[in-house]
Order: structure tokens, then C-alpha cells, then sequence
């Protein structure tokens, strides 16, 4: 499974409904679930960016469908990092020349 950071923020849309905000997060959970992803780690933060999820992904189609799919329902705006883990990081180091 591939990690993917997703940098997230509310929309006006999902400012208003804030209080529907946990039933969303759930669906979210679920609807990753279902494409074989899963939640790692969601956090609220403050700053730049009002949310941060952890999540894997069998692929980068999966993620890029998920992350569709939260735009076209208009309570966020989505940034996408995928992240490579200190393993795969060492591997990549050790093959620039």
C-alpha cells in the first residue's frame, strides 16, 4: 500500500456545516475503506491547513478517486503529497549518482 498525506481545508460550504463535520469524516473513512484504502492518522490542526490525514492506498488511481470524490462533494479543498517511508527514502538516496 502507498502513503499519502492529504492536506485539507473547509470550504465556505463546509465552514457553515461544521457540525456535520465528524458524520463526514466518517463516510470518508468508509468510502476509502471500500476502495481498499484505510485512515492512518486524521488530525484537526491550526494554521495554514485545518485538517491532516495519514491514509494508504493501493494506488495512486485509488487515491486520486478519492480525493475526487471529497472535491465533488464541496466541504473541502484537498492537497495530495504521497509519501515515501524512511526505507523507501534510503533506497532513493542510495540510487542518485
Amino acid at each position: 500500500m502507498t502513503t499519502y498525506i492529504m492536506l485539507a481545508n473547509w470550504t465556505d460550504q463546509g465552514a457553515r456545516n461544521v457540525n456535520a463535520s465528524p458524520n463526514r469524516l466518517d463516510a470518508a473513512k468508509q468510502a476509502l475503506k471500500d476502495m481498499g484504502g484505510e485512515f492512518k492518522a486524521f488530525f484537526m490542526t491550526m494554521g495554514k491547513y485545518d485538517m491532516v490525514i495519514v491514509c494508504e492506498a493501493p494506488d495512486d488511481a485509488v487515491q486520486a478517486r478519492f480525493a475526487l470524490q471529497l472535491a465533488m462533494l464541496g466541504n473541502v479543498r484537498t492537497q495530495t503529497l504521497k509519501a515515501f517511508p524512511e526505507a523507501a527514502y534510503r533506497e532513493i538516496i542510495r540510487s542518485v549518482s
